[in-house]
């Protein structure tokens, strides 16, 4: 039986993502063993993480401001002059944009929508960004929507979904192609896969 204190932080570390009370009280019990020091600057990195890093207002990429561009309020991709304006690559997580941009296939800009919705579960639609996404392909620069959703039950329902939502703004419309097995994640393909797929997209 654990401690009050133990059971509350093994509850707090399971609501991370893949993270059951198990491994979330290896974590506990890993910082059990630490130094006060070694606590000290853990919880300090991860309040200086709120303070200093911030969300991109145009893809919502975490982002952390320049020294002398401390009020810059969009990321290093959104303020590439050299990214091409008229390509748009719709992601679920920020997880996924990070192996998309290690291919150097893409060089367009992205959102990301902050979630899939169940095929069964329409409540999750309140989560996703789908507001902001009809607004930025509101731009008359964006003429192809990348929907690089995984090509799970979920991000099959969700890509649906958005495709459903962009049809009256009458912009191209693509899908990643093939290379990218059903129930993968993008954040664990490889490069040669995704290269594959984003240059097959259809």
């Amino acid at each position: 039986m654990h401690s009050p204190q133990i059971r509350k932080l093994i509850d707090l570390f399971s609501k991370f993502p893949t993270v059951g009370p198990r491994t979330a009280a290896r974590f506990v019990f890993h910082l059990l063993s630490l130094s006060g020091e070694e606590v000290k600057e853990l919880t300090s990195e991860i309040s200086k993480l709120k303070e200093n890093v911030k969300l991109c207002e145009s893809c919502f990429k975490s982002f952390e401001p320049f020294s002398l561009d401390r009020h810059s309020r969009l990321c290093e991709i959104c303020r590439d002059p050299g990214r091409k304006k008229e390509l748009l690559c719709v992601v679920e997580k920020e997880t996924d944009l990070i192996p998309i941009e290690k291919t150097k296939k893409y060089r367009g800009l992205y959102l990301i929508l902050g979630g899939t919705v169940s095929a069964l579960k329409k409540e999750g639609l309140r989560k996703l960004r789908v507001k902001e996404l009809l607004e930025r392909v509101k731009n008359p620069e964006i003429k192809e929507i990348l929907l690089a959703l995984n090509p799970t039950t979920e991000g099959e329902a969700t890509a649906l979904y958005l495709e459903r939502q962009l049809k009256p703004l009458n912009k191209k419309t693509t899908r990643l192609g093939r290379g990218l097995p059903m129930g993968a994640e993008l954040e664990y393909a490889d490069d040669q896969t995704l290269s594959s797929a984003l240059e097959s997209r259809r």
